[in-house]
C-alpha cells in the first residue's frame, strides 16, 4: 500500500513538474514573440506659438467674427489660419471688444464738469489681448434739482384738501 502511495505521489510531483516546464515556457515563446518598438521620437516642431489678430464682427460691432492667426517656422506646414469668433454685444467697445471689466460703483457728480465718473478693473481677456489693467469712464449727470422740504408738500396736499371740503 505504501508503494502505490509513493507511486502516485511520484506521478503527481511529475504531472506538476512537466506543468510547470510547460507554462515556463509558454511565458517564455510570449516574450520572444513580442517585438521591441523603439520608443515614438517627440517630433519638436520649428513653429512659433500662434499669434491672433483681434476678432472682426462680420456686421455691425459686434456678434459673429472672424480672427486670423499667424506663426512662423521654417518647416510649418500651416503658417496662417481663420478662426470663427464672437464679440459679446454687451462689453464696453471704447475699452477693446475682447477686453472685460468690473466697474466700481459710479461717483459723486462733479458739479464743475457737470460729469460722474467710475473706473473698472480688468476682469478678462480674450485671445492675450492687449489690455489697459484700470480704465476710467464718464457720463453727465442727471437734472439737478434741488430737493423740496416736505413740509411744502404737507402744505399743498391740506390746502387740497380744504378747496374739496369747500366745494
Amino acid at each position: 500500500m505504501q508503494a502505490q502511495q509513493y507511486q502516485q505521489q511520484r506521478q503527481k510531483f511529475a504531472a506538476v513538474f512537466l506543468a510547470f516546464i510547460f507554462i515556463l515556457a509558454a511565458v517564455d515563446n510570449a516574450e520572444a514573440g513580442k517585438k521591441e518598438k523603439p520608443e515614438k521620437k517627440v517630433k519638436k516642431s520649428d513653429c512659433g506659438e500662434w499669434q491672433w489678430s483681434v476678432c472682426v464682427p462680420t456686421s455691425g460691432d459686434c456678434g459673429l467674427g472672424t480672427r486670423e492667426g499667424t506663426r512662423t517656422g521654417a518647416e510649418c506646414k500651416q503658417t496662417m489660419k481663420t478662426q470663427r469668433c464672437k464679440i459679446p454685444c454687451n462689453w464696453k467697445k471704447q475699452f477693446g471688444a475682447e477686453c472685460k471689466y468690473q466697474f466700481q460703483a459710479w461717483g459723486e457728480c462733479d458739479l464743475n464738469t457737470a460729469l460722474k465718473t467710475r473706473t473698472g478693473s480688468l476682469k478678462r481677456a480674450l485671445h492675450n489681448a492687449e489690455c489697459q489693467k484700470t480704465v476710467t469712464i464718464s457720463k453727465p449727470c442727471g437734472k439737478l434739482t434741488k430737493p423740496k422740504p416736505q413740509e411744502s408738500k404737507k402744505k399743498k396736499k391740506e390746502g387740497k384738501k380744504q378747496e374739496k371740503m369747500l366745494d
